[in-house]
């Protein structure tokens, strides 16, 4: 329901916030319109405050007897992403159509590695993984840019459990998935609309050890 009121919304009565960028030229109409701090905004029925992505306070604005929303605070009370594209002046909700590498320039995990002799996994060398022979912490940064998560990774020897959290409020995105032993690469998908940052856990039987491909797990 939540995706469906925003996408039917966005051609309506939804604005982009000032972080979208300012797009000059003859597509800006100039108009007159109010702020409206009497109109107060529910999630599922509960009340929520708009707000940007710096946490100030957002006020509706009405115009022309209709109201308008920022974009980026109610994608952000709804959990589902926003971008935006540049070159093409246009608002991204949801899901994207093309994935885009979890590797962002931060680190994901102290056990990342370019060792060839540690990213290759059946023959197949990934140039850039995360391996580990024991549990391990990893990070992973969407900055609310992405509704999915695709995450490979194999258990090598034992069997596996990996485990996804939102790092700011720590709430579960996906409940405890056991890897089988070599059972090769598994995808696992989390929906991650809204999250900044998150924590996943991996925990390894001893013996055992986990394989993440980097440049095969994607974010959309």
């Amino acid at each position: 329901m939540r995706k469906k009121w925003v996408a039917s919304a966005i051609g309506a009565s939804l604005l982009l916030g000032a972080s979208a960028g300012v797009y000059a030229g003859a597509n800006l109409q100039e108009i007159t319109a109010y702020l409206n701090h009497s109109i107060k905004i529910k999630v599922d029925g509960k009340p929520v405050e708009l707000k940007d992505e710096d946490g100030n306070p957002v006020i509706p604005i009405t115009y022309d007897n209709k109201t308008y929303l920022p974009v980026r605070a109610v994608s952000d009370s709804l959990k589902v992403a926003v971008d935006w594209d540049n070159e093409t002046s246009t608002v991204l909700l949801g899901e994207k159509v093309d994935g885009v590498s979890i590797d962002t320039g931060e680190e994901l995990s102290i056990h990342t590695t370019q060792d060839p002799a540690q990213t290759t996994f059946k023959g197949k060398d990934y140039k850039l993984a995360i391996t580990y022979a024991g549990n391990d912490s990893i990070m992973f940064y969407p900055k609310k840019n992405y509704q999915k998560l695709y995450l490979q990774i194999a258990a090598i020897d034992q069997d596996m459990e990996i485990e996804f959290k939102d790092s700011d409020t720590f709430q579960t995105l996906k409940a405890k998935t056991t890897i089988k032993a070599n059972s090769g690469l598994n995808t696992i998908e989390v929906d991650i609309g809204g999250i900044s940052e998150i924590w996943t856990d991996v925990s390894v039987k001893n013996g055992g050890s986990f394989f993440i491909p980097i440049t095969t797990s994607y974010y959309k």
